[in-house]
């Protein structure tokens, strides 16, 4: 568990902003319309998702060292392409994918910053025989506003909260 830190008003517009940008976010990865989430990064992202540990009840939980996704643009841009092609078997068929976003509170704001932490709930499915998978997490993210004025993902933190992922690959975005 991480310490509470007061949010901004839900009628700020820093909230108001960072929250529509999530909302889009979450629609645009479960069209999987990858050209135009790729848009919404900027050009020195970083998205990680460190592994988890569970401690014993007097020690807070910890990453391991090792993270399942620890990538910058061009990283993410190779995933991207490699999704767009005949040879990701993982994804054959493609998964179908609801992102629920819930819990969103900025944290702080500066010049050209949102910080902003929210909750996903992955609901997947892939095929006709296999049980859905879920994946809970906490995501920590740096947003940006680009000089176009653009609200952009520079920075996310994703804290799953089971240390044994119960899905069959991570061929996905948090």
């Amino acid at each position: 568990m991480s310490a509470y830190v007061a949010a901004l008003p839900h009628d700020d517009p820093d909230h108001l902003a960072a929250h529509h940008f999530l909302v889009e976010e979450a629609a645009i990865l479960d069209a999987g319309d990858w050209a135009r989430w790729l848009g919404l990064l900027t050009d020195d992202v970083r998205y990680v998702m460190p592994v988890r540990v569970t401690m014993v009840h007097d020690q807070a939980d910890r990453s391991a060292g090792m993270a399942h996704f620890d990538e910058d643009r061009y990283a993410i841009e190779k995933r991207v392409q490699r999704l767009l092609t005949d040879h990701a078997w993982t994804e054959d068929p493609r998964s179908r994918t609801r992102h629920i976003v819930t819990n969103v509170r900025c944290l702080a704001s500066a010049d050209a910053t949102i910080e902003v932490e929210s909750t996903v709930l992955l609901f997947r499915s892939r095929a006709d025989d296999r049980a859905p998978e879920w994946v809970c997490a906490q995501r920590r993210d740096v947003l940006r506003r680009e000089p176009d004025g653009v609200l952009r993902l520079a920075d996310r933190y994703i804290t799953v909260e089971e240390s044994v992922l119960r899905t069959q690959n991570l061929a996905i975005f948090l």
